[in-house]
């Protein structure tokens, strides 16, 4: 499978834009007006001021504009790791990045505020009411830093600007800080700006730049100077903002959101289907290598099984989707994509977990089995194959159904980088619709179903191959 998939992923990798004249762009889609998803001609689109402004960059180069949308705190690592050319999302450039990308030439400036709840407003007249209260900030941001600086001040770093507001509405933090431009989008009759008002200069957002690329850097810097030179940006904002106060002022049902975007659901649970599927058939087959080692008379072979399913089991899938996706582009330059890296984290991680169940299924046979059919004269991969295996398959089916059912689930982990899954399109609709509950509410129905038709059809396969024993 690495074989197959390692050339397909290095062509995929983004080494230079002369390459297909291709412009990668990183983005977290949940900034506006800077950048966010809006529904357009019946099509989810991202747009804002940013994309604006990227899409003068690649006119300009001669270039064609992909945009990959991911979290903030993982825009880094993909500019590092070569996965796209350069990073537009409001980004600061702070003295702490430089010393890991470039920047451009700063593009627009903006103020810091605090965002509260409405019955709050009067508890936060200065900064120093904010000393030992629960703040939210964005992961990885300048608001962050400023958090980090309140006294006593107990912080909730998320992804996502609307999390952040989600959790201020369920009165889970006590305010928020945001910038003035992406705080108007949120505020409303519940949610305020408070008069206190952070002690920092105006925060200054520019392109980030993989070191070393000047070539890239000189074009975006022209593009910037001929965009101010002809005040387009300032355009580009208005622009921006209209389309981002042209959310819907009435609130639907949740079987109105289901029904206006089920197409975005139903490709978020055909990329599911496709990652559980082939998660699930790569993860039998490296089961039942790693089971046969496991069971191998050569002790290095032993070694190796063992290992392997301890360090898969010991550590976090999250973790595991990280070193595949980031880590192989960072130290040896292999860019898999989104589907790709997850495919092999699922089937990596599920595979551990049926060595195992494999494994106790043949130990689970009597030992008798085999003695009787090699005094028969078969041999032991003939007595393997037709007496031991389909008996321990029998006997482990149910644990088999429980771990396909766990990865159907465990697939939404993809949607962290990007994987357009189940997950992800539930989190562009609460983008969208800013609602925090009843997207994810039709999601958490969709997986239902997809788990209880699973775990149906398994019962019958269960009882149709345990006929036999009764009778």
């Amino acid at each position: 499978m690495l074989t197959m998939a390692v050339p397909t992923a290095m062509a995929a990798g983004t080494t230079g834009i002369s390459e297909g004249k291709k412009l990668v762009l990183g983005t977290s889609a949940d900034f506006a007006p800077y950048e966010f998803h809006k529904v357009i001609d019946g099509k989810d689109q991202i747009v804002g001021f940013d994309i604006a402004i990227a899409k003068a960059i690649a006119a300009d180069m001669g270039a064609e504009l992909v945009i990959e949308d991911m979290g903030f705190d993982g825009l880094l690592p993909a500019l590092q790791s070569g996965r796209v050319d350069m990073v537009i999302s409001g980004m600061t450039p702070t003295d702490e990045r430089r010393r890991s990308i470039d920047f451009s030439e700063t593009y627009y400036k903006s103020k810091q505020v605090i965002v509260v709840r409405a019955e709050d407003k009067d508890k936060f007249p200065t900064m120093a009411e904010l000393e030992n209260q629960k703040i939210g900030v964005q992961k990885g941001s300048i608001q962050e830093e400023i958090g980090q600086k309140i006294a006593g001040a107990k912080l909730t770093a998320l992804d996502k600007i609307s999390d952040i507001v989600l959790q201020l509405e369920t009165n889970r933090i006590d305010a928020a800080i945001l910038e003035d431009t992406v705080a108007v989008g949120y505020l409303d009759d519940n949610i305020v700006l408070a008069p206190a008002v952070p002690d920092e200069e105006e925060a200054e957002a520019a392109i980030g730049i993989r070191k070393g690329n000047t070539e890239l850097l000189n074009a975006v810097n022209a593009t910037l100077a001929r965009l101010k030179s002809e005040n387009k940006i300032p355009q580009m904002v208005t622009e921006a903002s209209q389309m981002m106060a042209g959310k819907e002022t009435k609130t639907p049902n949740i079987l109105e959101v289901f029904w206006q975007y089920k197409s975005f659901y139903a490709t978020g649970v055909g990329y599911t289907l496709l990652l559980s599927a082939l998660g699930v058939i790569f993860g039998v087959i490296i089961g039942l290598i790693i089971c046969w080692f496991r069971l191998h008379d050569a002790a290095i072979l032993r070694w190796i099984g063992t290992a392997y399913v301890e360090l898969i089991r010991g550590t976090p899938m999250l973790v595991q989707l990280m070193i595949i996706y980031y880590g192989l582009a960072l130290t040896l330059s292999i860019n898999f994509s989104p589907l790709q890296a997850g495919i092999i984290t699922l089937s990596i991680n599920s595979g551990a977990y049926l060595a195992e169940i494999f494994r106790a299924g043949i130990q689970g046979v009597d030992r008798g089995q085999m003695e009787a059919a090699r005094s028969l004269g078969m041999g032991k991969a003939a007595a393997m194959r037709f007496i031991v295996l389909p008996q321990a398959f029998k006997a482990v089916l149910p644990a088999i159904g429980n771990e396909f059912v766990t990865i159907i689930k465990e697939s939404s982990i993809i949607s962290v980088i990007g994987m357009v899954d189940i997950m992800y399109q539930a989190s562009v609709v609460k983008n969208i619709t800013y609602q925090g509950l009843n997207p994810f509410l039709i999601a958490a129905a969709i997986y239902f179903v997809l788990t209880f038709i699973l775990s149906k059809l398994l019962g019958r396969l269960e009882r149709k191959l345990s006929a036999s024993d009764r009778r």
